[in-house]
């Protein structure tokens, strides 16, 4: 078989039966989970850490991570949830090596709500970074991911509780810090 028929077959194969295949250490077929999932990937951490090029650096090693210990995966349909985690990871190991651990119980949101305008995104980004790193990041899977709160315990490893109180503290911080956007009886996007 060729490699571009190799390529076109994996690229309309089933994700779990390409997951299986990397699973058994085949390369083209964690080259097409890649190709699959860069883009959330990096959406996620872009939003978790606020700097594109650090988050593309976090992306590149999730990747190196995910290739190095794929064969520890067991269920082929977990993978999605599984790449996700070890990208929180990274970055949490990042905050860990730049003496920002202490500062995880504050998330930012970054990416939450897609702005109408430059204005309103460079707000809402400025409103992100004023939260702390654990706060961000409760908040980022939650609105920006759409993961329940029960899906970002698992995933960050921090007790449902925390992660709830996270969400709440957070969106309310949000609030006071874009109020100007909204009227008293209008929620902003990222409340609802």
């Amino acid at each position: 078989m060729n490699p571009g028929a190799s390529a076109d077959i994996l690229g309309s194969a089933a994700e779990a039966s390409v997951v299986a295949l990397a699973c058994a250490g085949d390369q083209p077929a964690f080259e097409e989970l890649v190709r699959r999932r860069q883009s959330s990937i990096r959406n996620l951490l872009r939003g978790l850490c606020r700097n594109p090029a650090l988050a593309d650096d976090l992306a590149q090693d999730t990747f190196l991570q995910a290739w190095k210990h794929i064969r520890s995966l067991r269920v082929p349909d977990a993978f999605a949830s599984w790449l996700r985690k070890l990208a929180i990871n990274s970055w949490r190991q990042h905050l860990r090596r730049e003496g920002a651990i202490g500062k995880l119980a504050e998330v930012e949101v970054g990416d939450v709500v897609s702005a109408p305008t430059v204005a309103e995104a460079l707000d809402l980004n400025s409103a992100l970074s004023a939260l702390a790193p654990g706060v961000r990041l409760c908040i980022v899977l939650s609105y920006h991911e759409g993961m329940s709160h029960g899906e970002i315990a698992a995933a960050t490893q921090l007790p449902l509780g925390t992660v709830k109180s996270h969400i709440a503290r957070g969106t309310a911080r949000l609030r006071e810090l874009l109020a100007g956007y909204y009227s008293s009886h209008e929620q902003p996007p990222y409340a609802r």
